[in-house]
């Protein structure tokens, strides 16, 4: 089992604890992401993500630590993938196990959204017209740029980022 949050190789389901190891949790929340064939019109043929690893593991950790306390879930573990990736292909799983679903659920949501938004891993959408462009998405700071926020779905030159 592959213990790394930051991965470049297919993420798949065997990279989690399994279930047994947790008889107290009859839910199991899990949140699978993958390339999709566009983005705000535009028609997408693959993407590309990049992260300082470092620092994205020991953030992902922290998240999941957080939620765990946060929602009593007895297992939350979200692993990224990084490189470049085809449509279809999987970007992000989370997983969170807990006594009932509505925690599970409740907790898979808030540390995938927490992992998406805060953890710098940055993706970068390649078009069947030729252009490409890095998408916003990832804050490091909590005070960053309101702009930046309020626009967190557009997208953003390489330029751009800070």
């Amino acid at each position: 089992m592959n213990t790394n949050r930051i991965q470049d190789t297919a993420l798949n389901l065997d990279d989690f604890e399994a279930i047994q190891n947790y008889p107290e949790c009859g839910g199991t929340g899990i949140f699978i992401g993958t390339v999709r064939n566009h983005h705000e019109g535009k028609a997408v043929k693959a993407l590309k993500y990049t992260s300082y690893k470092p620092i994205a593991e020991k953030m992902i950790r922290e998240i999941e630590q957080a939620v765990k306390a946060k929602y009593a879930v007895a297992y939350v573990h979200v692993i990224h993938r990084v490189g470049a990736l085809d449509i279809g292909e999987k970007a992000i799983i989370a997983v969170a196990y807990a006594a009932h679903r509505k925690e599970a659920f409740m907790a898979c949501e808030e540390a995938v959204e927490r992992v998406k938004h805060e953890v710098p891993v940055w993706k970068e959408e390649f078009y069947m017209d030729g252009t490409q462009q890095f998408v916003a998405g990832c804050c490091i700071r909590q005070d960053h740029d309101v702009e930046m926020h309020a626009h967190s779905h557009h997208h953003v030159h390489r330029h751009e980022m800070k």
